[in-house]
């Protein structure tokens, strides 16, 4: 489980970009950090492997406050993939990219070459296992930063803007990646703008603004609360766009795969 306990947060400019988090996140769930630019997103999931610590309240990690542990050890539990996927890259390779953090914990020799190799051909780049990481492609730059975090398997897996320079094709197989880690029993927090994205992904959605947790509910919903998506500066899904719209249908606004809506609509025009 992971808590937040009023937790605050100070950048060394002043500026507050937590203020008052309180948050419970059970192990196993698929969370969505949402809200506009500056509103603590990634500040939050920072706190989560202690690379932030609070200014004023607590952070708990399966009962770990992070005050009082290293990164080192957090990141053993908490794997951050962060917006810019370059930060994760320092090896001359991307099998040695793979290797590097699978070596740090000391897992052993045969471990280590089954998981990279398992790594590369889970996220489609055996191709490039030679090449350097900073020569791939902004989208698989990302695929490799979260290839390096489920190739150790922590128990937690955050994830800031993974569907950055991600085409359509790879944000379906994301959501594939991100259903069959919390099927294996990880716990997923997501940091996202992409809110087609999210809508497909179906979370409980923390809404955020201004440091502040202003919406802890389902995708359903956070997602179909119109008024609130834009005081937060959020476009809502076009499904609820358009449900939104068919007032004279009687529909309400209603977040569901576009199909459904058609024959819904084909039934109440009948």
């Amino acid at each position: 489980m992971i808590v937040f306990e009023n937790v605050e947060y100070v950048y060394p400019n002043g500026f507050k970009a937590l203020n008052g988090i309180n948050l419970e996140i059970e192990s196993g769930e698929i969370i969505a950090l949402m809200g506009e630019n500056g509103a603590g997103k990634t500040t939050l999931l920072k706190h989560l492997n202690g690379l932030l610590k609070p200014t004023s309240g607590r952070v708990l990690i399966d009962g770990v406050d992070t005050r009082n542990s290293t990164v080192a050890s957090l990141s053993r539990k908490v794997g951050i993939v962060f917006q810019n996927a370059e930060d994760m890259f320092f090896s001359p390779t991307i099998s040695e990219e793979l290797a590097f953090a699978l070596n740090n914990f000391n897992f052993p020799e045969e471990v280590v070459k089954k998981r990279v190799e398992w790594a590369l051909k889970f996220m489609e780049l055996e191709e490039y296992r030679d090449k350097s990481p900073f020569l791939l492609s902004g989208g698989e730059k990302k695929r490799l930063a979260l290839a390096i975090i489920l190739a150790w398997s922590p128990d937690i897996i955050a994830l800031d803007e993974p569907t950055v320079g991600q085409d359509i094709l790879q944000k379906e197989k994301m959501i594939q990646i991100i259903k069959q880690a919390n099927q294996q029993g990880k716990t997923i927090i997501i940091s996202s703008h992409d809110v087609e994205f999210i809508a497909d992904l179906n979370p409980r959605i923390i809404l955020m603004s201004r440091g502040r947790i202003v919406k802890d509910g389902s995708a359903e919903e956070v997602l179909t609360d119109i008024q609130l998506l834009h005081e937060c500066r959020l476009i809502p899904p076009q499904i609820v766009s358009l449900t939104s719209r068919l007032d004279f249908l009687g529909f309400k606004p209603k977040l569901a795969r576009p199909e459904e809506v058609a024959v819904e609509i084909a039934r109440r025009l009948r």
